[in-house]
């Protein structure tokens, strides 16, 4: 009998010291939290508000109940987005822009307070729509890809401007994406094929230039080869004539000579009685 009295006890007695050790692990547990590498916590006090301090990585105890944390990832991370805007000559351009964005970590509880844990999705897309509708409205359409490191400089610097007043840091900003309506796009092509018709037009005009150049030169020297022959005519009588005509013949004599297909016949009308001869 006394010795199930004091099984009884002993199993008593284990049975309060788990439940208390349970009950110390679960309030230890919960008055512990932990900030990974790369992130900040925000402390949020039921009776105080958020509190100003930033708190770094590591394990960090709080009150249960009365203060909850609240992690921040401050690792730059990168956003896209798209923006249809409209240029100083009043043609749309399709934008696509990207940023690499962190948070002031020393901004941490403003930010909280003023924006929460999504704040860059808040921020970002609003204030990148805006300036690039700003910029662009100060160039014309053809001026973007002829400027395209100035467009890009003034873009990076007023976003650079517009998100370090919302405590948000910018490691980059970039035009991934630049192309123009279908109407403006048309109108280059028409523009290109203008210029190749203007140039193809000015290439004819050179040519028959040279070619009318070309057949004055001809006629000079015809007309100066003319003269020559005139002259030499007149000084000699026919017989330059005579001598240009026996060359010409001795010629024509010299290439039928050494062609194998030319045959030789007797002249006159004797050609039949001239190969009876022997007979």
């Amino acid at each position: 009998m006394g010795s199930s009295q004091a099984a009884v006890s002993f199993l008593t007695n284990l049975a309060r010291a788990a439940f208390g050790l349970g009950a110390a692990a679960t309030a230890l547990n919960a008055s512990l939290y932990t900030v990974d590498g790369g992130q900040r916590a925000v402390l949020f006090d039921r009776f105080r508000g958020v509190i100003d301090t930033t708190i770094g990585e590591g394990t960090h105890f709080l009150i249960p109940w009365l203060q909850k944390p609240y992690i921040f990832d401050i690792r730059t991370r990168p956003h896209t987005f798209s923006s249809v805007s409209g240029t100083k000559d009043l043609q749309m351009v399709n934008l696509t822009l990207r940023v690499l964005s962190r948070p002031d970590v020393s901004q941490l509880p403003y930010i909280f307070q003023h924006l929460g844990l999504e704040y860059d999705e808040k921020v970002l897309p609003s204030i990148g729509n805006e300036v690039l509708k700003a910029v662009v409205a100060q160039f014309n359409a053809d001026q973007l890809l002829t400027e395209r490191p100035h467009v890009s400089a003034l873009v990076r610097e007023s976003l650079i401007r517009r998100a370090r007043d919302f405590n948000i840091v910018l490691d980059d900003v970039a035009i991934t994406h630049l192309s123009y309506g279908v109407e403006f796009s048309r109108a280059v092509e028409q523009k290109q094929v203008a210029q190749q018709e203007a140039e193809r037009s000015k290439f004819v005009v050179m040519k028959a230039d040279q070619e009318r150049r070309a057949a004055i030169i001809r006629a000079e020297g015809e007309s100066e080869a003319a003269h020559l022959i005139s002259d030499a005519t007149s000084k000699a009588g026919m017989g330059l004539i005579e001598l240009r005509r026996i060359e010409a013949s001795r010629e024509i004599a010299a290439t039928l000579a050494k062609s194998p297909n030319v045959a030789y016949l007797p002249g006159g009308n004797n050609m039949l009685m001239a190969l009876n001869a022997n007979r």
